[in-house]
């Protein structure tokens, strides 16, 4: 339900403003503002690692801009897979990073497949923290994290060489280390501007590092970043601000899971905790925030939400005054009533975006979807990456 502000010019309304009721219904092919972006509909590519970058080097190729160039749309929003800001942020073999000058380069042949298409594409910014294996970057040494916690639900870590081994306990980052981690993620911001990018969006959930810093589980550290909300939140924040100076916040968005239990994550009050870092982030006025329903097992999980979670949009609407897109499990009819009730402005799609190219077009046509293979989901070539078919035919 929307209102119009009419103002009568009869002698019986005396030139008085007066609201008149009307119905307006908003939908995933409404448009839609986020910050400074004109979106001409509210399917949003949530980021999706797929560990296809070229090795060595972790640089973004032409098979990868394939990729994105066939999810593209006019008026889309694409958000890419979680980037590393660091050789000591890199958590996965073959995943990309945006810390060297090729690995710029690489991105630009993503920015322009996406921007011939008339879409926008943001860069998701990543440190891993803990999890993460030292034989991805040797010469950093152990995996590093808010206090020296490994998880302990049985996850596994990836080595170089695609090798699952238990996590090393990973080591406190010192006080006197933060300012850099924070100057790593000023440097992705400016490098992603560098590579045509049209913003960044900050990944603070699913159990990597700023996430580690925000919930209790993982950060018991007793200085200026532990303890309370307010601590607990201020590296987060603090990389915010960093990467606005670089961009502008219109142009920032923020990743969170607040009921996420992936990578053995969990915090003693997550309404509490997240409802601070939602006001904080709203009177920041970034361009949007990004947030995870939970999900039946774990984030990786093929299930739909599970209906006995708490429901994160509806519960964390109300502390964001800015875009809230909401992500994990929808389809075209949930998607719709979700936007409709007011609970989000915009969905992100996963595992359906893998599978199908032109998947605004198919929700807004109501087409059949192409089912996804999840074996090809990480590693490997085009199978399964840039060979499913779009409707018109022909892979994407």
């Amino acid at each position: 339900m929307g209102w119009k502000l009419v103002w009568g010019g009869g002698a019986s309304s005396r030139g008085l403003a007066h609201l008149t009721c009307m119905t307006e219904v908003t939908n995933l092919f409404s448009p839609l503002r986020v910050g400074s972006l004109e979106l001409s509909h509210r399917v949003v590519m949530a980021p999706l690692t797929r560990l296809r970058s070229t090795q060595p080097g972790d640089v973004p190729n032409a098979m990868n801009a394939r990729y994105y160039g066939q999810r593209a749309s006019k008026g889309g929003l694409l958000i890419t897979e979680a980037t590393q800001i660091s050789l000591q942020g890199k958590g996965y073999p073959a995943a990309p990073g945006i810390h060297s000058q090729e690995q710029v380069e690489g991105w630009k042949l993503t920015t322009a497949a996406v921007h011939a298409k008339g879409g926008f594409v943001f860069l998701q910014l990543w440190h891993v923290g803990r999890m993460s294996h030292s034989s991805l970057h040797p010469e950093a040494g152990l995996p590093v994290a808010p206090s020296a916690i490994a998880p302990a639900d049985g996850s596994k870590a990836l080595t170089a060489s695609f090798q699952e081994v238990e996590y090393e306990t990973p080591r406190a980052l010192g006080i006197e280390e933060l300012p850099g981690i924070v100057a790593d993620y000023r440097r992705a911001a400016e490098n992603a501007k560098a590579a045509g990018f049209d913003g960044v969006e900050v990944h603070s959930a699913n159990g990597y590092l700023l996430d580690q810093f925000l919930e209790d589980r993982s950060n018991q550290r007793t200085d200026a970043y532990g303890g309370s909300i307010e601590n607990r939140a201020r590296l987060m924040l603090e990389v915010v601000d960093a990467v606005v100076e670089v961009w502008g916040k219109d142009r920032v968005g923020v990743r969170l899971s607040p009921f996420g239990t992936f990578l053995d994550m969990g915090d003693s009050n997550p309404v509490a905790l997240f409802t601070y870092v939602l006001e904080k982030l709203s009177e920041r006025g970034i361009a949007y925030v990004h947030v995870v329903e939970p999900r039946v097992g774990n984030a990786g999980a093929d299930a739909a939400i599970d209906a006995n979670a708490v429901d994160t949009a509806k519960t964390f609407r109300a502390a964001f005054k800015g875009v809230f897109i909401s992500a994990g499990g929808y389809d075209a009819e949930t998607a719709n009533e979700a936007i409709e009730a007011g609970r989000a402005d915009a969905i992100a799609f996963g595992r359906l975006f893998i599978s199908n190219p032109d998947l605004p077009k198919r929700l807004e046509k109501k087409s059949p979807l192409n089912a996804y293979d999840r074996s090809t989901f990480y590693g490997g070539t085009e199978k399964g990456y840039t060979d499913y078919p779009a409707l018109e035919g022909g892979a994407g």
